[in-house]
């Protein structure tokens, strides 16, 4: 598996070529031939930064585990039958080791920080996305790579008032080193191998092993940025599917909607590959990415949608859809820029998530106040109305508003963190589909503006930005707190997985529930002439 390089993804290629340059062993996914992708999916990400959580391999029955790892200088491979447990421990160093990167600016997404990356290639600045918790832009850690460099840049940073910006200085005595025992002898590699001859593994994590998960393919235990480890399943693209779909669908939505979600599901991992390239592997397996749960889960109809469907992807004039999908739209799709920053997609935009359209955007656009208000009280003839998502109403205390964001603008490094209360709030500007895209909040220290997708980092009531507020008193002269109504559950970029199960419902075949949530797109099966974009 070969590391990719960032500029890669600035120009588009074939299909054939993008996975030849990623290292992959899917050509054939592209010439019809039975080989398949493999992807690297980051099924625990941070081992050791919590030494009490645990991992045990475990072989299916009749199988055993084959260990390969580096022992000095000598390549070893140990088999064995029985459950291998993974533990980590504090390790101290000769010399304490210094642990240090310049932090660019912390996000709530992948999408924002690639973007901001971009902002900062195009003012000479060479970095990388990372993820130590939240999505962060660093500044890349083998060009800044002395304690000087990081302050001249920081200092021109600053210099160019990007106040957001930090340096994260750690001073670490020690250091989580794995461990585990076979055969009565204790093993301490940083690298490690795991497969079987049925290519099935069992991994169960948690401080008391309580996650139970089977994986197909193979496991490697690797390094990471953040002194800690993560455990990679290296899976063919159909089998990672079948970990995906029945839990981000279900298992019980109707054959069509589980059939365009197998589509997607492709369609984003191949078009995504690039998201953890600082620590080496291509997809995470929660919400950041796709809830990937391995073979536990795995459900007869959703297998039988994934191969159905089997090679078939999302095109956009024979390109590879950015195919972001959600929960629930709240009656309406977005625009990609309604959610984050940087250029929108062509079949990104607002639709009318009802089977009839009876609501003419381009007449009552949703940016109007007056227009969205009437629209986010609508409740009948959607796609998603019998879905408790789809409308809410949630106040909250005006002590947990100010923890809460205070706790948000402390991890963005805001000045505006040092606030006492807040004051009051206002929506500045909505988007064509309803989104907040501006949220002033007056504080006692000043005001400062929440922008897009950030707005749900800020607070614990909004499921999305298709809401409005209102101030609440509760009967005394006091800000008590803030109701936010709305709609809706997640980004609302792309597909409803809520709406696609009415329109299947109501007999729409996969194509139609794709290219009425992506107008404009193609269901096409791969091929040398779909390219990537990015």
């Amino acid at each position: 598996m070969t590391t990719m390089k960032s500029t890669f993804w600035r120009f588009s290629y074939t299909v054939l070529t993008t996975f030849c340059l990623l290292g992959l062993t899917g050509a054939s996914a592209v010439d019809g031939k039975n080989q398949d992708v493999e992807l690297r999916i980051g099924i625990v990400q941070r081992f050791g930064e919590n030494p009490q959580v645990q991992l045990q391999l475990e072989p299916t029955s009749g199988d055993r585990l084959q260990l390969k790892f580096t022992a000095g200088n000598q390549q070893k491979t140990l088999v064995t039958q029985n459950p291998v447990k993974l533990e980590t421990v504090m390790e101290p160093l000769a010399k304490p080791e210094l642990a240090e990167v310049v932090v660019l600016g912390t996000y709530r997404t992948f999408e924002t920080a690639e973007y901001s990356a971009e902002y900062w290639r195009s003012q000479g600045i060479e970095v990388e996305i990372a993820q130590p918790e939240r999505w962060q832009v660093w500044a890349k850690r083998d060009v800044y790579n002395t304690p000087l460099l990081r302050r001249l840049l920081f200092q021109g940073v600053q210099a160019a008032g990007k106040d957001m910006a930090y340096i994260d200085t750690k001073i670490l005595p020690k250091v989580p080193r794995v461990s585990w025992l076979v055969n009565g002898n204790r093993y301490s590699p940083n690298d490690l191998e795991i497969t079987t001859n049925k290519s099935l593994i069992r991994v169960k994590s948690g401080e008391k092993l309580e996650n139970n998960r089977l994986y197909p393919g193979r496991l490697t235990l690797q390094p990471n940025a953040y002194r800690t480890y993560t455990l990679v399943n290296e899976v063919p693209l159909e089998s990672y599917l079948r970990g995906v779909v029945p839990h981000e669908i279900g298992t019980t939505a109707p054959t069509a909607a589980v059939e365009a979600q197998a589509i997607l599901a492709r369609t984003y991992a191949l078009r995504n590959l690039r998201r953890f390239v600082t620590d080496n592997y291509q997809l995470c397996a929660d919400t950041h990415c796709q809830v990937y749960y391995g073979w536990s889960g795995t459900a007869a109809r959703t297998d039988q949608a994934i191969a159905a469907t089997k090679g078939m992807v999302l095109t956009y004039n024979n390109q590879l859809v950015d195919a972001l999908y959600s929960s629930t739209t709240g009656g309406v799709t977005a625009y990609f820029s309604d959610v984050w920053n940087g250029e929108d997609r062509p079949y990104l935009r607002p639709v009318v998530d009802t089977a009839t359209n009876f609501w003419d955007l381009s007449q009552k656009s949703l940016a109007d106040e007056s227009n969205f208000r009437k629209f986010i009280h609508s409740r009948e003839g959607f796609n998603e109305s019998a879905w408790n998502t789809f409308r809410w109403n949630r106040e909250t205390p005006i002590a947990d508003i100010n923890q809460l964001l205070q706790r948000f603008l402390k991890i963005k490094n805001s000045p505006y963190a040092k606030f006492n209360t807040v004051e009051a709030m206002s929506v500045v500007k909505r988007s064509k589909s309803g989104r907040i895209l501006q949220l002033a909040v007056k504080t006692d220290i000043g005001v400062f503006t929440l922008e897009k997708d950030e707005i749900r980092s800020a607070f614990a009531a909004p499921r999305s930005t298709l809401f409005y507020i209102e101030a609440l008193n509760k009967g005394t002269a006091d800000l008590w707190g803030y109701a936010f109504i709305g709609g809706g559950l997640g980004h609302g970029v792309g597909l409803s997985q809520t709406g696609a199960q009415n329109l299947a419902k109501l007999g729409w075949s996969n194509s139609q529930i794709l290219q009425f949530y992506y107008p404009g797109t193609q269901v096409k099966s791969l091929s040398k002439e779909i390219k990537f974009e990015n």
